[in-house]
């Protein structure tokens, strides 16, 4: 199949509707997702059996409501298309009521107490910007999720609503420079990392299958030390794997683009093209899922957690996030004209002053237990929020703010609504990849996020927080006298107040955390330190105000985080637990045994300060050590389940348990490297990271 036949083929696309659809309901389909317009049930019933048709001529006799709950996965509930009828037998049937609302079981769903467990009742509601498509033979309508008082208990909700927040608040400020702008879109490609294995190794690690990550495991004499792997020539197997991949995503219309080998040996990396950010959203859902169905037909594994190996490069997600205007503008482009540098002056510094103020709500978008292992490793962005601008974009920003010239590389004083920017080429400035939000020309690179996350609660913040600095200047703009002067006081003000969270330097650093300390930036190394933030007063006001979230839903999603961190460590310290007395611990007594042997019989052949009862020894020291960690661990988790709210219990995690498991972790790696191979009970790092050839 060429590639013009190929790409979206199992999508139920703009093209397709156009091809299908009586002209007058194509028409008033697009006029109600222009203006988030309800549809008519009669334009849906006509769109349905359109949608239906289609699908049963790809072989579909199911579809289901494809939502994302507070999980972070996605969720689906097949039903038929077959209907009986009088006579016996049964007609293919799909109804607009079938089409926009649905009503799965919500009970054991993830609430944070918004609905009690025997309140089953949940609704899907058909997200029609976001196009329906065909997956393992089952039609998916992308939804959002709600309880039955209309309550978000889904990823998908807020982030609609946050985009809608963005659009109405930048189309006002834009209106005031003259645009005639009608909507302002979100848009986002974010770029996925991950690690292939072999299954046959995979399923060998109890801690892999469990968790995600390597619970134990020394380093192997060769890791990424040479850079050797990144951007590598790649593998034949994982060249198939990629080749698949590809294909199946093109069916699915993800716009799949760039795909390479990333630093770790085992790592790579898929990046799309740009689409809006719902649309984003639910692809890279559906990445992350093909990623791993078509790996397991190539006999491999993906590992989507954020630190898999410890001491090897982590997964991350960047989040590259920009608004567009209707009319194909992107507004985080450098203009050309006096008002379009005032414009892009000014949403700049709006960006500036968002991020400062919000810190905490986008680190807490990128909190959970497994990026706490990612964030500040030297190979990700530290905990601490910062943006990275560049030395000449910051330099002309702190020359307003300061009322002198900006001379970089021509004499030349930035007077707002005067002069056109001096001419500089933002993609010549070294992108600073230590950065957790970098801008890159024209648009802002969010590099905190961890591998497995949904991109919907960053881009809900992002939207949110740049909304609220809309409205803010929008409002200051629309009452002054003399509008270029007003621009200046507010980007002088916004840089006096709130340039501190501008930093171009070595993010990694020892140097800059000191630095962030002294300028008054949050560190928040933990999710459980980040979870204590999200419900305060300031962030409820700020989401009820652009209708995004209410007080009850914020508090709900604190709750569900919390517990859900609470659950992973707890299962990772039982597995722990399980795989160091089973395995660990019995593996090296048997070869202490046979150690202990060779030491009697040299001893008995006259060799005396033997070797190997120095091994011995130093083998019965560090199996002293792990026998007490696991001591340790085990007191740690039963203080754990004694808390009397998940809250108290994060604490006990961070403090107590994680602690624990540090140091059973030192224990067992130790023995590892002392320990002959063959007696060792599971593949080692070397086993896995080099197990596809």
């Amino acid at each position: 199949m060429v590639m013009s036949e190929l790409f979206g083929s199992m999508v139920f696309s703009d093209r397709v509707m156009r091809e299908r659809l009586p002209e007058d309901t194509y028409k008033q389909f697009k006029d109600c997702c222009d203006h988030d317009r309800p549809l008519p049930l009669d334009t849906a019933n006509v769109i349905a059996g359109a949608m239906k048709d289609w699908a049963v001529e790809k072989g579909v006799t199911h579809f289901t409501h494809w939502f994302q709950p507070m999980t972070g996965l996605s969720a689906e509930k097949h039903d038929s298309f077959i209907t009986p009828t009088e006579d016996g037998g049964v007609i293919m049937e799909f109804s607009g009521k079938e089409l926009i609302k649905g009503e799965p079981d919500a009970s054991s769903f993830p609430s944070g107490g918004l609905r009690a467990t025997f309140e089953a009742r949940g609704y899907t509601a058909w997200d029609p910007t976001s196009y329906a498509f065909i997956k393992d033979g089952t039609l998916c309508i992308p939804t959002a999720f709600c309880s039955y008082n209309g309550q978000a208990l889904d990823k998908k909700t807020p982030l609609l609503r946050s985009m809608e927040a963005v659009s109405r608040e930048g189309v006002k400020l834009l209106h005031l420079f003259g645009r005639k702008t009608k909507k302002l879109i979100s848009a986002v490609g974010p770029e996925q990392e991950y690690f292939l294995i072999d299954s046959k190794a995979f399923e060998k690690r109890r801690d892999l299958m469990y968790t995600g990550r390597t619970l134990f495991g020394a380093r192997p004499p060769k890791g990424q030390e040479l850079e050797d792997h990144y951007f590598g020539a790649i593998k034949p197997r994982v060249a198939a794997f990629m080749k698949d991949l590809d294909e199946e995503l093109w069916k699915l219309g993800v716009l799949a683009k760039t795909k390479h080998n990333e630093v770790a040996p085992a790592q790579h990396e898929l990046a799309p093209i740009y689409t809006t950010v719902n649309v984003a959203t639910d692809q890279n859902q559906l990445t992350m899922e093909i990623m791993r169905k078509v790996a397991a037909k190539h006999g491999m594994t993906c590992l989507l957690h954020e630190k898999p190996f410890a001491g090897v490069n982590g997964s991350g997600k960047h989040n590259n996030w920009s608004l567009v205007t209707n009319f194909g503008h992107n507004i985080f482009e450098p203009g050309k004209s006096p008002a379009d540098n005032a414009q892009f002056l000014l949403i700049v510094a709006l960006m500036i002053a968002a991020v400062d103020k919000h810190q905490d709500l986008l680190r807490i978008s990128a909190a959970s237990a497994g990026n706490d292992h990612r964030l500040g490793a030297n190979e990700a962005p530290p905990a601490i929020v910062s943006m990275y601008l560049g030395d000449e974009l910051t330099g002309i920003l702190d020359a307003i703010a300061d009322g002198r010239t900006y001379s970089k590389r021509a004499a030349c004083e930035v007077e707002i609504g005067v002069h056109v920017l001096p001419k500089f080429a933002m993609d010549s400035t070294d992108r600073n990849r230590t950065s957790p939000l970098a801008f890159t020309g024209n648009k802002f690179e969010f590099r905190m996020l961890g591998s497995a996350f949904s991109i919907a609660d960053t881009n809900t913040v992002l939207n949110t927080i740049m909304a609220e600095e809309f409205r803010l200047a929008a409002e200051e703009l629309s009452a002054a006298k003399d509008f270029n002067a007003c621009i200046k006081d507010i980007i002088r003000r916004i840089m006096k107040a709130h340039g501190r969270i501008v930093f171009n330097g070595n993010n990694y650093s020892s140097e800059w955390v000191q630095e962030a300390e002294r300028r008054g930036l949050l560190n928040l190394p933990t999710t459980v330190d980040c979870l204590e933030l999200l419900d305060s007063a300031e962030n409820i006001a700020l989401f009820e105000r652009h209708g995004v979230l209410t007080a009850e839903e914020i508090k709900s999603r604190k709750d569900i985080l919390i517990e859900n961190y609470c659950k992973l460590i707890t299962i990772e310290g039982n597995t722990m637990l399980d795989m160091a007395e089973k395995d660990v611990l019995p593996a090296v007594t048997t070869y202490e045994k046979e150690l202990a042997k060779t030491v009697n019989s040299m001893k008995e052949a006259g060799f005396a300060g033997m070797p190997q009862k120095n091994l011995l020894r130093t083998l019965n020291s560090l199996y002293s050590d792990a026998v007490k960690a696991v001591e340790k661990l085990k007191a740690a988790m039963a203080e754990g389940k004694d808390a009397s709210d998940w809250m108290s219990y994060g604490r006990i995690c961070r403090d107590k348990i994680i602690p624990a498991m540090n140091e059973l972790r030192a224990a067992a790696d130790g023995m590892e490297l002392h320990t002959a191979k063959k007696y060792w009970p599971f593949p080692t790092y070397g086993d896995l990271l080099f197990s596809v050839n």
